[in-house]
């Protein structure tokens, strides 16, 4: 049973699921919302591609670097998007993306590999996953005006 390692998180924004999938296919859009408020992101490796690597560094706010390693399992454009998360806390997150009115439904499942490491960041995860969705939600909107 996964439910006890899985941490969700789902939202109807007021996007295309094309837009959205976007989001996370141009490394300029993904560095600019990827992680919690306040933190920065620098990509070294961004291969979008089922296999593909994505390995960069997080900044904080309070300075501090964090490397994460991590590879596209999945990738139905437009649709779902599976990434495994290659170094502690190792997870897999789904997103999957459904058309809903003129927006998009995006449900959120990290999966951790216990229910120990899922209860350990629990704290972390729901708060920085909503401000994931905050940030998307940003971009989406700066890009959508600058055309």
């Amino acid at each position: 049973m996964t439910e006890n390692r899985t941490r969700r998180t789902s939202r109807t924004l007021p996007f295309s699921p094309e837009e959205i999938y976007g989001a996370f296919e141009s490394p300029e859009l993904l560095a600019a919302w990827w992680g919690p408020e306040g933190f920065s992101n620098t990509f070294e490796i961004h291969e979008f591609k089922e296999g593909g690597r994505w390995k960069f560094i997080m900044h904080a706010p309070d300075g501090t670097e964090h490397l994460n390693e991590s590879k596209f399992e999945t990738l139905e454009p437009n649709s779902k998007i599976v990434i495994h998360h290659d170094c502690p806390p190792n997870f897999r997150l789904t997103v999957e993306l459904s058309a809903e009115g003129r927006g998009t439904h995006v449900t959120w499942n990290q999966e951790f590999e216990d229910a120990q490491t899922a209860q350990a960041v629990k704290e972390r995860a729901g708060p920085a996953n909503e401000q994931n969705l905050d940030r998307l939600t940003r971009v989406l909107e700066q890009a959508r005006n600058a055309v």
